[in-house]
């Protein structure tokens, strides 16, 4: 699979190859943002985001001691949802919260069913692994957060 990018407005999410896997990262103002874009990537492995309508809504929880733990948990929390009520997402909103050492998520993501007449899905994402997994803030300031996913 050739290496996809959004960018917008001081955002964005990416694909890059890794052998016979994907990897997904997500670029954002805040660590919230990060994780949202790196939504729009895992659902961008799967098919263009854009393509996908907000018809059902599905909230989201997580918890773990470090930001790396809590967003490879959210990427798979993501693929369980997507694989036990058959949907695939467009839109995420998160808020993260850091108290006494344990940082917990809530999630929101929109989406929609699965129809295959509507919806030429190019690979199924079977979970995020630890293979390249980072949450950091970079140079510039903003917030990376990225992992390969198991295709």
């Amino acid at each position: 699979m050739e290496s996809k990018k959004l960018k917008k407005e001081g955002e964005e999410w990416e694909l890059f190859s890794h052998k016979a896997d994907m990897g997904i990262r997500g670029i954002g103002a805040t660590f919230d943002k990060a994780f949202e874009q790196a939504g729009l990537a895992l659902t961008g492995v799967m098919i263009d985001p854009t393509q996908v309508h907000e018809v059902k809504h599905v909230k989201v929880t997580c918890r773990a001691p470090n930001r790396d733990d809590l967003f490879y948990d959210w990427i798979n929390e993501l693929v369980f949802q997507m694989s036990t009520l058959n949907m695939i997402f467009s839109r995420y909103k998160v808020t993260i919260l850091n108290e006494k050492n344990e940082f917990s998520l809530v999630g929101e993501a929109w989406g929609e069913k699965v129809n295959p007449k509507s919806h030429e899905i190019a690979v199924e994402v079977k979970g995020a692994t630890f293979t390249e997994l980072k949450a950091e803030k970079t140079q510039d300031g903003r917030c990376l957060v990225q992992c390969v996913v198991d295709v």
